[in-house]
This record gives structure tokens, C-alpha cells and sequence, in this order.
């Protein structure tokens, strides 16, 4: 049985939480070996750099990836929009023209 548009919705609010946990764990993992470069070092100017890079890359793309869901809520509470739910307003010849879509 082929998909339907209406199913669309789902796929996008899964893809938008397994995005965002999937974000969370690649930070989680490059400040864990970063860490773990770090420790392991041991005076190592090269690796010791390396390891720093790892530790401030993680650091920054969570710091991205939460002001991107910092700004969606504030914009979405200064619009009265929800950015996190993602629905497709179909075309029905029973509503009138500018009635909200349900």
C-alpha cells in the first residue's frame, strides 16, 4: 500500500526527534573522546591540540544546535506558531475559504 500525503506528518516529527537526539549523542561523543584524548595525552603537544579541537568542535555544534531550538521557541512564542509540529493543510471543498485547517 503506497504512502499518503497526510502520513507525511508523522515522517517529519520523527525525522525532527531523531535529528535532534541524534545531534545530541554526536556531541556527547566528540566531548567523551575529546576528553579521553585529552587525559591520554600525556604532554603531547600535537595530540594534546588534536584533542582540544575535538573538545571545542563538540562544544560549538551543541551550542549551534541549541540556539537553533532556543530561536524556533522564541519565534514560534512571538508568532503564536509551533515550529516542532509539522502538519499539512489539505485541500477540502466542504471549508470555506480561510477557515483553519483541522
Amino acid at each position: 500500500m503506497p504512502a499518503r500525503i497526510d502520513q507525511l506528518e508523522a515522517v517529519f516529527t520523527s525525522l525532527l526527534t531523531v535529528s535532534l537526539a541524534g545531534v545530541a549523542l554526536t556531541c556527547m561523543i566528540m566531548l567523551l573522546v575529546g576528553g579521553f584524548g585529552f587525559l591520554t595525552a600525556g604532554g603531547d603537544k600535537e595530540a594534546t591540540a588534536k584533542a582540544q579541537r575535538t573538545l571545542t568542535y563538540g562544544l560549538i555544534g551543541l551550542l549551534v544546535a541549541l540556539s537553533a531550538w532556543i530561536i524556533l521557541n522564541f519565534l514560534g512564542n512571538f508568532l503564536g506558531l509551533n515550529f516542532t509540529v509539522f502538519t499539512i493543510c489539505l485541500p477540502n471543498p466542504g471549508r470555506a475559504l480561510g477557515a483553519p485547517c483541522i
